[in-house]
């Protein structure tokens, strides 16, 4: 099948789109990525700990040790998937009538992770806190050395989830976050026991074993159908009796203990089950996509993702490159909003798929998609701009890698232009 005149784009058109000015200084202060609401998060936990570290004192011991339970128990919870969803339905509940200022800010829903890490920094440095005061207490010397372990070990656990160590090394920040973390609820477990807890710290600590152990609880190896349409996609079939909603991820595994890699699903309406698309990106992506597996495992509840947050406004711009299609694909279905999308891609057709490009043509004809192949690399910020302006949407939702959303994202708020992208935090 020859290349549809629809997936050609003429370069100059983009060219010469001219942007609307910066925000005033003040404004796109707050729009430095150093300053993201995931960051304010954090540091509004850590704010919140100082508060409390001011106006408690004198802290007694026992108080140091609820401080660090109640954060680090805010740390782990915050990420198990019905709160994640939750916080979602919470922030997507606004009407599209509220003013854009609001729905511009809910929309930030995606940066809880901050919650995440203001709650573990702070937990950590409460129970470090707790951990002198009880060894200069002296005379138990097995809570002083479970103590003592467990600040060891939530120091390697932290030291490994700074963004430099994790994107570097990510497969090791993951088991040791996986069993690191398991062994540190061990450990809390052994504490409180050593040092006669009450009510308030199992029942807390229950909360949180049962919040961990749940998505174990969904554990199960499932048939999957790999098609390949290119050396670089694998498009895998799933029915296995579940119909996750359009904007939710799943996290799949070929050996549950090692590591997991989510992906978007993308359910077909009127269809069973879903399908995920697989891009080469790494050893696993090309091992799945040179060696298809006829199984492989799932675990977890099918959790919100960034596009979710679409439903907040009128109209909105879906742009991606490459297979960030893939988290687009199931809201560019569905239809629920007014969207239009921007694609840059290499040959789409050869790399896709005929099929895959038609069914998202035949929803949206009126989809922007650049050939890179043909045209070379384009100016994603203008090209998100001119469609944003044409279309007259109130938000740009990009699906790329780390370096461009950051591009189209920061691009685009600097000019008052609500804009989101995923921010890599796990």
């Amino acid at each position: 099948m020859t290349t549809s005149p629809r997936i050609t784009t003429q370069p100059p058109v983009v060219d010469a789109t001219e942007l609307p000015p910066l925000a005033p200084r003040i404004r796109r202060v707050f729009k430095h990525p150093r300053l993201m609401h995931y960051n304010r998060l954090a540091a509004l936990v850590l704010l919140a700990n100082v508060s409390y570290l001011l106006l408690d004192r004198p802290l007694e011991i026992r108080s140091l040790g609820h401080a660090s339970l109640a954060n680090l128990t805010l740390a782990v919870v915050v990420r198990q998937q019905y709160v994640i969803n939750l916080l979602f339905q919470m922030a997507t509940w606004a009407p599209t009538s509220w003013p854009l200022k609001v729905r511009w800010t809910l929309g930030k829903v995606y940066h809880f992770g901050g919650l995440h890490v203001g709650g573990a920094l702070a937990g950590a440095l409460w129970f470090a806190a707790l951990t002198v005061a009880v060894t200069a207490r002296g005379g138990d010397v097995p809570l002083t050395a479970v103590s003592w372990t467990l600040i060891a070990l939530l120091a390697v656990i932290i030291a490994t989830a700074l963004p430099p160590l994790r994107s570097r090394f990510h497969d090791h920040f993951e088991k040791i976050h996986r069993f690191g973390g398991w062994t540190a609820l061990a450990l809390f477990w052994t504490h409180t026991a050593l040092n006669e807890g009450g009510l308030v710290e199992f029942g807390v600590l229950s909360v949180v074993t049962f919040s961990v152990a749940l998505p174990w609880t969904r554990l199960r190896k499932v048939s999957v159908q790999v098609e390949r349409p290119s050396s670089h996609v694998a498009l895998a079939r799933f029915d296995y009796g579940e119909k996750p909603f359009a904007g939710s991820s799943t996290a799949i595994s070929r050996s549950p203990l090692k590591e997991w890699h989510s992906f978007a699903n993308v359910p077909a309406p009127q269809e069973p089950g879903f399908r995920l698309t697989i891009s080469r990106a790494g050893d696993w992506t090309a091992s799945f996509i040179d060696d298809a597996p006829e199984h492989v495992w799932v675990k977890g509840i099918t959790t919100a993702g960034v596009a979710n947050i679409e439903v907040l406004f009128k109209k909105v711009i879906y742009v991606a490159t490459g297979s960030g299609i893939g988290p687009c694909l199931p809201h560019l279905l569905a239809a629920e909003v007014p969207s239009r999308l921007v694609w840059a891609t290499r040959d789409p057709r050869a790399t896709y798929g005929d099929a895959l490009v038609d069914e998202i043509l035949a929803v949206h004809p009126d989809s922007v998609v650049w050939d890179t192949s043909l045209h070379g690399k384009p100016d994603m910020v203008r090209l998100a701009y001119a469609a944003y302006r044409d279309f007259g949407a109130e938000a740009v939702i990009c699906i790329s890698n780390k370096k461009l959303t950051w591009q189209v994202v920061q691009g685009l708020e600097r000019r008052g232009i609500p804009a989101y992208g995923a921010i890599w935090d796990s």
